[in-house]
């Protein structure tokens, strides 16, 4: 399974962190701190890695709250049938640095993973490959 992980750009190590153990789990991490090169088309290349996942976990920090590309990957993953039951919210550090009306409205109704560590927790990352792989 292929695995899209929507995060702010000042996230880059937790990303690599989780992309890291999701990996060891068998999955296919799409990470675009690896896999944009300069000069390439960014935009293009993040909507060809949302057409070919079919999970998305999406790492809420205090800095991805205000981030438009991420509400936008959110929108496109709940119009997305391969999405279904397989967007994995997962809010990063303390709930209480996090305003609730910034925290996307469909995760209000989802279960979201915490990790309150900012990912350096193993095991605690390891709740996000249990969950993708119970949804499959």
């Amino acid at each position: 399974m292929k695995v899209f992980i929507s995060h702010a750009s000042r996230d880059k190590d937790l990303v690599r962190s989780i992309a890291n153990v999701l990996k060891e789990s068998g999955m296919d991490v799409w990470d675009d701190t690896l896999e944009i090169y300069p000069g390439e088309n960014w935009a293009e290349k993040i909507a060809q890695a949302l057409e070919e996942s079919q999970a998305m976990v999406v790492l809420l920090t205090p800095d991805a709250q205000i981030s438009k590309w991420m509400e936008w990957e959110i929108e496109y993953a709940l119009g997305k049938m391969a999405y279904n039951k397989r967007l994995i919210p997962v809010l990063i550090g303390d709930p209480q640095e996090f305003q609730k009306q910034n925290i996307p409205w469909i995760f209000r109704h989802l279960n979201m993973i915490y990790l309150p560590e900012r990912g350096k927790n193993r095991e605690s990352i390891k709740q996000i490959a249990k969950a993708i792989k119970e949804a499959a």
